[in-house]
């Protein structure tokens, strides 16, 4: 598993010891096959690479899908945690609460479209939005 880390490693900012800091879970199984990895802990191997990378943004798409409740609340803390370093993220997230929790600014998209975009806090107080676009009442 060390070595998807790795893969892609650039930069100064994250480094292997930062990510496991973050992940402890991931030194634990830091010799373990990647794909013997539980949900959660792939997920976090994928933003463990992703922010090894030292990209300028950190790309997360559907980073809750399949994963057990305790594991959407650590996902979401961490990615709280990142956005408190200011570190510019993109998630496309299906899981209303989470996304509302960690956004800036929010998208709602229909078809390939984007139909709504405001704050979080906008977005609470649309209520057709909501019923119409995400099932949320």
């Amino acid at each position: 598993m060390r070595e998807n880390l790795l893969l892609g490693a650039r930069g100064h900012a994250w480094t292997l010891e930062r990510v496991y800091d973050l992940f402890p879970r991931l030194r634990e199984r830091a010799d373990q096959w990647g794909g013997t990895l539980s949900g959660g802990e792939q997920q976090m191997l994928a933003i463990g690479r992703a922010l090894l990378t030292n990209g300028r943004m950190l790309v997360l798409d559907e980073p809750s899908e399949g994963l057990a409740p305790a594991i959407v609340r650590e996902v979401g803390r961490i990615v709280s945690g990142l956005k408190g370093e200011r570190l510019s993220i993109l998630l496309v997230e299906q899981n209303y609460h989470l996304a509302l929790r960690v956004a800036d600014r929010v998208y709602v998209m229909n078809k390939g479209l984007i139909v709504w975009e405001g704050t979080p806090a906008a977005l609470e107080a649309d209520e057709d939005v909501k019923r119409r676009y995400l099932g949320v009442a």
